[in-house]
């Protein structure tokens, strides 16, 4: 499906990113991780690469600076000749309630969840524009639809990812680049692991399917927007959660 064509994961090193990684290399495409923790990113993009007998490459890039991410765009063209597929899914949580929340932790959150797509967006959407093609898959939150108390700055960031997703779809339209979100709601991921019984399930009550997504869920739907599949789908927020948001 994917075949000749890389595509570029941010923060693809471990958890959902990682699972996207893996949906994407086992369809042919030569997978890019970015990710701060540049050991993982690594060693995750070796094993792919082994895996499945597609070109990789793990690189350390902090999204947030718009030189390391200009510098890494054009590593990667010289190095792979072509971007074609770009998933923006680095982020983190910093949670507390907004009375508590320290400035410096919504700064980090809104930097990278959201800035951090922004650059790339504009890094590797200008290649994408001058190549007339490119499919661009932006990883929310139901967060960033329903909102929820501890995190108005994750809420935020998703909100906003939300907007940017939307705004750069209806521009990049008319060169053939598509630009989609998907917006998970509880995934299973060490994070969900670690929490205790009673959240859990207190978690799976607002869930009418009773019981916590996969990484490859999303994965699926990632990989069915950066496909051909969707050709005709651009600007869009596809939930992946269980039935939380209808």
């Amino acid at each position: 499906m994917f075949k000749n064509k890389t595509a570029i994961i941010t923060g693809g090193a471990r958890g959902i990113g990682e699972a996207i990684a893996r949906k994407l290399a086992a369809a042919g495409a030569n997978i890019v991780i970015w990710d701060v923790m540049e050991d993982v990113a690594v060693e995750t993009a070796t094993k792919l690469g082994d895996e499945f007998g597609v070109k990789t490459r793990g690189l350390g890039v902090n999204v947030t600076s718009s030189e390391a991410v200009d510098e890494a765009t054009k590593a990667i063209l010289k190095e792979f000749g072509n971007i074609d597929l770009l998933v923006n899914d680095a982020g983190i949580t910093r949670d507390n309630i907004i009375l508590r929340m320290k400035e410096e932790d919504w700064d980090l959150v809104l930097n990278i969840n959201l800035k951090g797509a922004f650059l790339c967006t504009k890094a590797i959407g200008r290649y994408m524009l001058k190549a007339r093609y490119g499919r661009i898959v932006n990883i929310a939150s139901v967060i960033g639809l329903m909102g929820n108390a501890g995190q108005a700055n994750y809420g935020a960031s998703k909100a906003g990812l939300i907007g940017l997703t939307k705004t750069s779809a209806k521009e990049f339209a008319s060169r053939g680049v598509t630009v989609n979100a998907v917006a998970p709601g509880y995934i299973r991921t060490a994070m969900t692991d670690a929490l205790k019984d009673e959240v859990k399930e207190e978690m799976l009550k607002l869930v009418p399917l009773r019981k916590l997504g996969e990484p490859e869920d999303v994965a699926s739907c990632v990989g069915f927007l950066l496909s051909d599949s969707a050709k005709y789908v651009t600007g869009q927020v596809l939930t992946v959660d269980g039935g939380m948001v209808m």
